[in-house]
């Protein structure tokens, strides 16, 4: 189950992981320009802001099985829409088509593992699953990037949908019954509360930095750093592959007591790795150290986020929960890539490096503040 939870985190991402890998192409032969480019992921990721508290309450209802197949065949629709899209337009249309899997994804895998997973198991099969999406990056960076140098982008973004219709399939096969759909109302809670209010403000800061981190590396490389595209989707995959080991360590490190200070250091570290982008335009080597760091730090906070979810969602709302705190993440994609865009589109990179330094700056004192207020709680119930 781990493993079919990890791809189903991949594929619920991937056509944000391939849209930046494979912008080079769009620009040229779709005659999509850098800001255009930071649309298409506001509104994929806009698009799952809004649906997060819905899905949330639709995987409490019908189960996380029926979930991830939907979330999987989705996904596949949305991959082939891209694939087939004539123009600017379509595309667009495609990828807030995309933002249905964004929203289930970590309702549905979250769910899946407080109904299946032993309590003592839970941060570290949370931390793999996590990983899928930097999973999914590595692939959209190396393996489907040579397969569009090669036979075009357009045949790897159907080789990518094919797989996930694959995938489905296994899913309906594996994955134990859900009970009964329930019939109560679907209810909505727009206003996340207590901890969770707190990680969906540190989520929607971190989501703004690493979006943009996402969407503009491989471009960044090609335009900045003089790569070519197959290259500047190494880059990526060196980020996908950082953030894979990232969020399976971290996630296992976070331990009630200990989980709380996570996201403020992880955040520290983002800092540091956005400040080592903006330096890769006098040093170029210095790319992948950064991107490296990007996956190390940056990424590894929204798994780490995911943990504290779990540990303090109330009985019968880990989807809801997961799903909030999620919206915040994705709101966050989707204001973070258009305001970079506009830096992008005049050439200037190093301000916009600057820019993500300060919304990861901003997340880390989200964090810390409520990490405080969390252990200040903690020492009056003692007393």
């Amino acid at each position: 189950m781990t493993a079919l939870l990890t791809c189903a985190m991949a594929f619920s991402m991937l056509q944000l992981f391939l849209l930046g890998t494979l912008s080079p192409y769009l620009v040229d032969e779709l005659g999509i320009s850098p800001s255009v480019l930071g649309l298409t992921t506001t509104i994929g990721f806009g698009t799952a802001a809004v649906l997060s508290p819905v899905g949330g309450r639709i995987v409490d209802r019908v189960g996380p099985r029926r979930s991830l197949v939907a979330l999987l065949l989705v996904s596949a629709g949305a991959l082939a829409l891209i694939a087939a899209a004539p123009g600017t337009g379509f595309l667009l249309g495609a990828v807030a088509l995309g933002g249905l899997p964004q929203a289930l994804a970590n309702p549905a895998t979250n769910k899946a593992i407080l109904t299946a997973v032993a309590p003592a198991r839970r941060g570290s099969v949370t931390g793999m699953k996590q990983s899928g999406v930097q999973f999914g990056a590595f692939v959209a960076g190396l393996p489907l990037a040579a397969l569009a140098s090669g036979v075009g982008w357009r045949s790897a973004l159907w080789t990518a949908s094919g797989t996930a219709l694959a995938v489905a399939v296994w899913a309906m096969r594996a994955l134990p019954s859900d009970p009964p759909a329930k019939g109560a109302p679907l209810r909505t809670s727009l206003v996340p509360q207590g901890a969770i209010a707190w990680l969906a403000g540190f989520s929607l800061l971190l989501g703004c930095g690493i979006a943009s981190v996402n969407t503009y590396l491989a471009l960044f490389g090609a335009q900045e750093l003089g790569m070519s595209p197959s290259t500047g989707g190494a880059l990526v995959a060196v980020l996908g592959v950082a953030g894979i080991a990232g969020r399976v360590a971290w996630s296992k490190a976070a331990r009630p007591g200990r989980a709380e200070w996570l996201p403020g250091w992880l955040a520290a570290g983002a800092i540091g790795a956005a400040l080592l982008l903006a330096g890769a335009l006098l040093v170029h080597p210095l790319a992948w150290v950064a991107a490296t760091a990007v996956g190390v730090f940056a990424v590894s906070g929204n798994a780490v986020s995911m943990v504290l979810v779990m540990q303090r969602a109330a009985p019968g709302r880990a989807g809801q929960e997961s799903a909030l705190v999620s919206a915040g993440f994705f709101a966050g994609f989707a204001i973070g890539p258009p305001v970079f865009g506009v830096l992008a589109q005049a050439g200037h990179y190093g301000p916009g490096w600057l820019l993500v330094a300060a919304e990861f700056a901003a997340a880390c004192a989200v964090a810390f503040v409520w990490a405080a207020q969390e252990r200040r709680q903690r020492t009056a119930v003692q007393a």
